[in-house]
């Protein structure tokens, strides 16, 4: 399948992979979008950098139902078993059409 193609399925939720990938439990697949409270943001998210709270706390009154968005991005689970946030496709990959969903 083209990438064009794989970038269909993953967004409907596909986990994808290029065949030359097959072995190593490589794949990609979407982190889809979501809404955070302030509060949430300020005082839960442990995932996010300290300067980023101090700012949404400073900008937003975190007292108020205040969301911001996360948009969706691509993420990839490589052959160490990391997520690696915000994968990218190299020309390569884009050009292939050794792409299949494998789950």
């Amino acid at each position: 399948m083209k990438f064009g193609e794989a970038l269909e399925e993953v967004k409907k939720g596909a986990l994808i992979a290029r065949a030359g990938w097959n072995g190593k439990g490589m794949f990609v697949f979407q982190r889809p979008e979501d809404w955070l409270s302030t509060d949430m943001i300020v005082n839960k998210v442990k995932s996010l950098p300290d300067s980023f709270k101090k700012y949404v706390n400073d900008y937003y009154d975190v007292t108020e139902t205040n969301m911001i968005k996360f948009c969706a991005y691509l993420c990839m689970k490589d052959a160490n078993d990391n997520i690696v946030n915000g994968w990218l496709a190299s020309q390569s990959d884009m050009l292939a059409d050794d792409w299949m969903v494998v789950g």
